[in-house]
């Protein structure tokens, strides 16, 4: 295994250019997924970064095909889904999992279908579920950057509304918001983050990146700015980590990055000072005289969250 002072020279080798490419787009997808992550462990909604995921299959099988951007084609894809996603969902008689299950199933297997058509796919395929990014053109960089960029600045603008939708729709269209497009609004961010990081960490293990930070700082505060600053924190630490430590192993990046976060995870989840597996021990062992008991009740859908960030 190499140190990390190694790791610091490769870093600026001239002839390991892809390296500094790969951590950068590693710090770009993990930033936008904490954030978004942030809004879909709130709403309890992580099936839809899977089926999202899946949702972006035709679009990069047609960019493949096109021999055209894989970002772009993804991000056409994603987006026509979760329009679709966010129309059919306002009928609450079907609930939003069940619309989400439907329109991804549909469009993998659409993508399944054009794909059956051509030749020569399997290195493409691979690098899709698995993630590469040893080849990341400088073009996707700055569009991922500037994109990153609107839909962290649009979350954070309309982060109080999207919380409010999130803890009770009824009463946030009592409240005259307007509840579609503010699902519309998450569901394209949602998009936008998958579509990033597939190149990543690919199609298969995208949903740790965008789920897996934020659960971990919600084990860590009860706050939601603090929640995004603790998630993004936590995200692009684990993406430099399981970056060093894959070219160190030699092991898939994005693989080694999931494992990362999931270990940092496992950890929080025991020693956190208030919802840690430890500290719940220490406090029923505990009497009322003895010690404050470190367990944090959780009001109905989170709605201290929402409280605490006004």
């Amino acid at each position: 295994m190499i140190s990390p002072i190694d790791f610091f020279h490769d870093l600026t080798n001239p002839m390991l250019s892809f390296l500094p490419k790969a951590l950068l787009i590693s710090i770009i997808s993990s930033l936008v997924c904490a954030i978004v992550g942030t809004h879909v462990v709130l709403r309890g909604m992580a099936f839809i970064g899977d089926a999202v995921a899946h949702a972006v299959f035709p679009g990069i099988v047609i960019a493949f095909v096109c021999q055209g951007s894989f970002l772009l084609g993804g991000a056409v894809a994603g987006l026509v889904v979760a329009i679709l996603v966010a129309v059919f969902s306002q009928n609450r008689r079907i609930k939003e999992d069940t619309i989400i299950g439907i329109f991804f199933a549909a469009s993998f297997a659409l993508g399944m279908i054009i794909i059956s058509q051509v030749q020569g796919y399997s290195a493409s395929l691979t690098n899709f579920l698995f993630g590469s990014i040893t080849g990341v053109p400088d073009e996707d960089i700055i569009i991922s950057a500037l994109i990153g960029t609107i839909i962290i600045t649009i979350l954070l603008l309309f982060n109080k509304q999207i919380v409010a939708v999130s803890l009770d729709r009824e009463t946030a269209r009592a409240q005259n918001l307007p509840v579609f497009w503010l699902d519309l609004l998450l569901y394209c961010a949602v998009t936008t983050a998958v579509v990033i990081s597939v190149r990543t960490i690919g199609n298969i293990l995208v949903l740790a990146l965008l789920v897996t930070p934020a659960a971990t700082a919600r084990l860590l505060t009860d706050n939601l700015a603090k929640m995004m600053i603790l998630s993004a924190g936590n995200s692009i630490i684990c993406s430099f980590v399981g970056l060093y430590a894959s070219w160190s192993l030699n092991t898939p990046t994005g693989a080694t990055i999931v494992a990362t976060v999931t270990i940092v995870f496992f950890a929080t989840w025991l020693i956190s000072p208030k919802h840690g597996i430890i500290a719940k021990f220490i406090a029923s062992r505990c009497t009322t005289t003895q010690c404050v008991d470190i367990h944090s009740e959780q009001s109905a859908k989170f709605a201290h969250l929402y409280h605490n960030d006004k």
